[in-house]
């Protein structure tokens, strides 16, 4: 089966990971912008790390048969250094303009204040102007308000309901994206957020539509192979694989190939242990078997 993961961030992950992960059948994914543990302090980090979600990291997943594409954006809890913020959001037009870069985000809100907010409205209108969807981050804490008052803040903008995903729901919060007609992703993981039994009964009491899975696998304890024991969980609970398709592979696809971005291909060549990126290398020689 075919697999999407739309929200990873293989930034802190390791190429053993990355093998794990095409062995498990991921094909594609969606590397958002991310922070990095602690704060960044001048604009310089930004570009040198957006440079590396289109580069050196686009370069490393394929050497691996992994798709990768990114999404860009001040995530929300950077937002709360204004100024160097500012600097961020007048930065990201050019990195919106770029291939394979199929939304704004990560946006939204962290704790909820006054700048995340700003940072929030000023990124949505990006968002509009570049024609591009728009990947939301609800709050860790008073999830449910939270929730709502991102989407409030994303329809405000003017977006269509159906270019918007509003991430990180549970049982609680995912109802409001439904109602609004945005799309509701769901992270799988360890121990928080959610983990896949709770999203298959979620799934079998309401449906796959407009529902996306995705593992976020970011710095913390994470696992990069959430969305495929998610197929398992969904195939031990009798679902079809082509229910279980079109939740890990097709809806993913239909919402992010609105951006006119995705690139989307049924074969991989082989890797050449050769290939190098700015003269660095991943596979660094061929294996040999047996």
């Amino acid at each position: 089966m075919r697999i999407f993961d739309p929200h990873i961030h293989m930034t802190s992950r390791t190429t053993d990971d990355y093998e794990a992960m095409a062995a498990a059948g991921i094909e594609l994914i969606v590397e958002p912008a991310f922070w990095l543990g602690q704060p960044r302090t001048n604009i310089g980090s930004f570009i040198d790390y957006f440079d590396g979600l289109i580069g050196w990291e686009r370069f490393r997943a394929e050497q691996f048969g992994v798709s990768h594409h990114c999404t860009m954006g001040l995530n929300p809890k950077e937002a709360n250094d204004e100024a160097l913020a500012r600097e961020v959001l007048a930065l990201l037009p050019r990195y919106l303009a770029k291939d394979r870069v199929v939304a704004i985000g990560e946006i939204g809100f962290d704790s909820m204040t006054r700048a995340e907010e700003y940072a929030f409205q000023a990124q949505m209108e990006l968002a509009v102007e570049h024609d591009l969807p728009a990947l939301v981050h609800t709050p860790h804490r008073d999830k449910a308000y939270g929730t709502q008052r991102s989407i409030e803040i994303a329809l405000a903008s003017g977006i269509s309901p159906d270019r918007v995903i509003i991430d990180h729901n549970n049982e609680l919060t995912f109802q409001y994206v439904r109602d609004a007609g945005c799309w509701a992703g769901f992270t799988i993981y360890p121990e928080t957020k959610m983990d896949e039994h709770r999203l298959v009964r979620i799934v079998a009491e309401h449906g796959m539509e407009k529902t996306i899975v995705n593992s976020a696998a970011d710095w913390g304890r994470s696992d990069p192979l959430k969305v495929p024991r998610t197929v398992q969980a969904l195939r031990e609970a009798d679902f079809s694989d082509a229910d279980i398709s079109t939740l890990v592979w097709d809806n993913p696809v239909a919402f992010f190939s609105q951006s006119g971005r995705l690139e989307l291909t049924d074969e991989h060549g082989p890797a050449d242990p050769s290939a190098t990126f700015a003269g660095n290398s991943v596979l660094r020689g061929a294996r040999e078997e047996g």
